[in-house]
């Protein structure tokens, strides 16, 4: 890896890239599900457009981060950009679920060539005794983005209309495919092995007992994150709040997250990232359950908290595990199967959940999705267990 790889300056560029680009995707959070109820769609439609599109992020990314691993990593992100402003814009024309579950495909579609390609390059343009600190200012970046998009999106939704908040950011981000282009580093690594000899070279990722645990623990985690995101927006409205409001409660989630991020970083390149994740999960699995029994604002902001502490320290500590217990050439596949596992776990929850949630109600399915997280964390502490074991009896 050359110097300049090294350097601050393309790292600053693909912190500012991944801003503007989840800032600008992430307006539409708490208007969906409004939009869609305009519509005539009920929990269980909306939770079908949300799982279209995660769907097709899950099962696109691992074909992405290969693709990202053999041509580089530029193309990817910026047809990524490009597929996620179409989608937003042709939200604009929809006048059906249906319509809007189609026009989320092709976000699936933009987040999935968009993700792995700039996880890897996190990793390509940073040194291996920093990508704790890597993945936490960069991370920090997008859950700022997080912060503001959805607080955003609420507020334009009440003074404009729900409709336009997706004019709005799709040409926000057609502005951001066009800084991409030219801005995104150019020398990036290619490899160009028979594409045959790469997937079996794969399959061996497949033994890889750490990473499959934090595969897991990303799979788990990201159950509950699904109906946090998909299903708030209709119980903080069914309880009276408007769409600001519940943007407030969107923005303590990510807020947390943001004020987290960087000192969880440097902690990971110092500490066991192990026990950050066990942590993050069980803070997880406590938000869910209690969210379900909130009702006041401050109530429900102190469980997005909460959450939002998890979160930080789950995915920070995953970030950088996942790019150290991979080689370069296939780390692209690796952030891949890494954001399969966050959308097919967002997909899941938000599926299942809005099946489910005429029978058993809010708090029962809140309650359900912080049992799965308690359920992830002890099967992340078992395999680790045994891979130390392992590591244990062959020294």
């Amino acid at each position: 890896m050359d110097k300049n790889r090294h350097t601050l300056a393309p790292f600053m560029l693909l912190c500012l890239i991944g801003f503007a680009t989840f800032f600008s995707s992430y307006l539409r959070i708490p208007v969906m599900p409004l939009l869609a109820a305009t519509m005539g769609a009920g929990p269980a439609q909306v939770g079908t457009i949300n799982g279209a599109f995660m769907l097709t992020a899950g099962l696109l990314s691992i074909p992405s981060g290969l693709l990202a691993d053999r041509i580089g990593r530029n193309v990817p992100i910026i047809a990524g950009i490009v597929a996620t402003a179409a989608s937003s814009l042709l939200v604009t024309q929809c006048q059906q679920p249906g319509q809007m579950a189609a026009a989320y495909i092709l976000f699936g579609v933009g987040l999935a060539a968009l993700a792995p390609g700039m996880l890897s390059l996190v990793a390509d343009v940073m040194p291996p005794d920093r990508l704790g600190q890597a993945y936490g200012w960069y991370t920090t970046a997008i859950y700022i983005a997080m912060t503001l998009g959805p607080a955003s999106g609420g507020y334009l939704a009440k003074a404009l209309s729900l409709r336009e908040v997706f004019f709005v950011s799709g040409s926000l981000l057609a502005v951001v495919a066009l800084l991409a282009l030219f801005a995104l580093p150019k020398s990036l690594p290619r490899h160009s092995t028979d594409l045959q000899a790469a997937l079996l070279a794969s399959f061996g990722l497949l033994h890889n007992r750490p990473l499959l645990a934090c595969l897991l623990a990303t799979a788990g985690s990201c159950i509950g994150f699904g109906v946090f995101l998909t299903f708030l927006p209709l119980y903080a409205t069914q309880l009276g709040y408007d769409p600001a409001q519940v943007g407030l409660v969107f923005a303590a989630q990510a807020v947390t997250n943001v004020v987290g991020r960087v000192p969880i970083g440097s902690l990971a390149d110092r500490v066991d990232r192990r026990r950050l994740v066990a942590v993050g999960l069980l803070c997880l699995a406590l938000s869910l359950i209690a969210l379900g029994q909130s009702v006041h604002l401050a109530q429900l902001m102190a469980c997005a908290v909460v959450m939002g502490a998890g979160m930080a320290l789950t995915f920070t500590a995953i970030g950088a595990m996942i790019a150290e217990l991979v080689p370069t050439v296939q780390r692209g596949l690796a952030m891949g199967m890494y954001n399969s596992c966050v959308y097919l776990g967002m997909m899941t929850g938000a599926t299942v959940m809005g099946l489910a949630l005429k029978r058993i109600g809010y708090p029962l399915g809140f309650a359900a999705a912080g049992g799965m997280a308690v359920v992830t964390l002890l099967f992340f502490l078992a395999m680790m267990r045994k891979n130390r074991i392992r590591q244990d009896c062959r020294a």
